[in-house]
């Protein structure tokens, strides 16, 4: 299994509409970046990825995990991007900020922190470990 962190702007598509789509999932639709969209397509169905509230909030809210891998993404009128479906796993006890992650040294090589734009990142199993036990999962 790999792990990946997701961003999405809460008041453009928030935890609580990801929540709502239930079991089924959403299209992740609307990434319009080259490295974004080859972490895309690494994407298995059963990888689990954090969802991170960028812009507004910057904190890491939930847990989605990957129910559809990678196809051509309906919105991309290019034909040069990709989409996969997450749904809700469960949301964190307690959401992990971005000066949180910051303030953990043994996250400081995380992408989140060298990549701040990317808006689908890798995340190591050390990290993954560390941000679920911030968050209270």
């Amino acid at each position: 299994m790999n792990y990946w962190l997701v961003k999405s702007e809460p008041s453009t598509w928030s935890w609580d509409q990801q929540a709502a789509k239930g079991n089924k999932g959403e299209a992740w639709t609307g990434v319009r970046n080259h490295s974004a969209k080859l972490n895309m397509m690494k994407m298995k169905k059963g990888d689990l990825a954090f969802f991170y509230h960028s812009n507004e909030g910057k904190e890491i809210v939930g847990i989605v995990e990957i129910v559809r891998e990678h196809y051509p993404d309906p919105t991309d009128q290019s034909g040069k991007f990709v989409c996969v479906d997450i749904a809700a796993k469960k949301p964190l006890k307690k959401p992990v900020t971005l000066v949180a992650v910051k303030a953990e040294a043994k996250l400081a090589d995380m992408e989140l922190l060298r990549l701040s734009r990317l808006s689908v990142q890798a995340v190591t199993p050390q990290q993954w470990a560390i941000v679920c036990k911030m968050g209270g999962v």
